[in-house]
This record gives structure tokens, sequence and C-alpha cells, in this order.
């Protein structure tokens, strides 16, 4: 067990997807086995109650910590504040505190054209990630300064260099980052760093994308620099274990990209 070992971090989108190859397809799945490895007690959530509960249950079960995971979708239709505090009043009862919030999940219409989106196809991206990733930073932040803890939000090579087929999900995600810088400037003072992380892992989603708009996804994903797609644990869910590690304390505001050199920008 390492330097995480009694505190908690609540990670979004983190049931447990699986590959067609039967390896574990998650982001979200992949930084829970990462944070659990070093001693961390979770708190997932996410829209699919069996893939919580199977993340849970074999966490707990190879890691020996505690895991609460809790159902919760933030949609247009929701009553997303509440959705929300009920997570994190439900994690301080268990547990007592906040040390890492990690906010992972999206949902959008990938490859659709900004042409053809729809507002419902939209509104999905913005509520899944932007709205999400705000309402969980403000329910959070009072926990989060008791402990000096850390945010890593989830953004995408999407936004940073506009994917095809792309426009909600990039739009989400640039809010994401933009919300994040503004949150890194004022809780500073509070001793809580705000980071974010664009990774590129090959997941169930980015399998599914393939299938779905073979088009899109010439178009947009390539093979890196490094020959292989990222490994959802090793080197996404690692990095974001050292981000909340007291060594990066004094790195705020920034945006890291992990895509195996395709993410290299000026």
């Amino acid at each position: 067990m390492g330097f995480l070992k009694g505190k908690v971090a609540l990670i979004t989108g983190a049931g447990r997807a699986v590959l067609s190859d039967g390896r574990c397809g998650s982001i979200g799945y992949g930084i829970a086995t990462a944070y659990a490895r070093e001693g961390a007690n979770l708190v997932i959530t996410g829209r699919n109650e069996t893939k919580l509960a199977a993340a849970k249950d074999e966490l707990e079960k190879n890691y020996g910590i505690e895991v609460l995971a809790v159902p919760a979708d933030i949609t247009p239709q929701a009553d997303n504040p509440a959705v929300v505090k009920n997570v994190v009043d439900k994690t301080i009862a268990k547990f007592g505190r906040l040390d890492v919030l990690i906010n992972n999940a999206q949902a959008s219409a990938s490859g659709v054209t900004l042409a053809g989106h729809t507002k419902d196809q939209f509104d999905l991206a913005i509520y899944s990630g932007l709205y999400a990733a705000f309402y969980y930073m403000q329910a959070c932040y009072p926990y989060l300064k008791e402990n000096g803890g850390s945010v890593i939000n989830f953004a995408s090579g999407a936004g940073l260099f506009g994917n095809y087929g792309q426009c909600a999900y990039a739009a989400a995600k640039e809010g994401i980052r933009g919300m994040s810088r503004v949150a890194a400037t004022e809780w500073a003072k509070d001793g809580v760093n705000v980071n974010v992380v664009c990774p590129l892992a090959w997941t169930a989603k980015l399998e599914q994308f393939k299938t779905a708009f073979p088009d899109a996804f010439k178009a947009n994903v390539h093979v890196p620099p490094m020959g292989h797609f990222g490994d959802a644990e090793k080197e996404i869910g690692r990095v974001c274990v050292q981000l909340a590690s007291p060594d990066f304390k004094y790195m705020t505001g920034e945006t890291i990209t992990l895509e195996g050199g395709l993410g290299q920008r000026p």
C-alpha cells in the first residue's frame, strides 16, 4: 500500500467495461485500479449499476479496500445538484473525508458533424461532461479544502485539435479545461490543486466508435508515435495517482496530454 492509504478518491464513470477480447476497457476503472493499489478507498459512480457492482466486487476482492458504488447520471432531465449531493453525502457518511475528485465521466454522439448535430446530442455531451464536472467540483470543494486535496479533470485531444465529428464533445472538454484553470486560481489558497488530463487509451468506447463511425475513426484516431494506445491503468491511472501526490502539489491549472506523442503542442 502506498501514500494514499486511508484516503478517499471519488471517480466518476468508473464502471468496469470489457473489450471484445475480454480485457478491461474503461479509463475510469483503470484509474480506480491504480488508486486501489495505493491503498485508497474509493467512491465510484456511473450510469450502469451492473458495471459499478462488478467494479466494486473486483476492487475490494483484489486490493482489500472499501468501495462505495453510487449510481449517478447528469442529464438535462435530472435534478443534477440533488444527484451529486446524494453522492457526496454518502461519501462523507461512509468515509468522513474526501481527498481526490476525478471527473472522468463523459458521453457524446461522436461521429456526427457540427452541421448535423441536434440539440439533444449537444446537451448529452455538455451535461454528462461539463455540467457534471461543475456540480461535482462545487459539491466536493468544502471537503477537499479540509485536507488540501486534488482535482483531476478529463479533457481530450478532440478539443485541443478540433477533431472531425466531435463538436459537442470538444465543446464540453474545452469548457472543462477553462473551468479547471479558474478553479486552480481560486482554490490555490486552500492547497487544492486542479489539473487536466487528455488521455488516449484503447477502451470499449473507442472500440465502439470504430465500429459505429469508421470514417470518423479513421480521420481522428491514429496510432501514437510510441506505437501503441495507452493502458488505462498503467499509463493513465498511474499518472492520476501522481497528480494527487505531495510531489505534484505545486503544479496546478495544467493540461497534460497522455497520447504517446500525438498530443505534442508548441
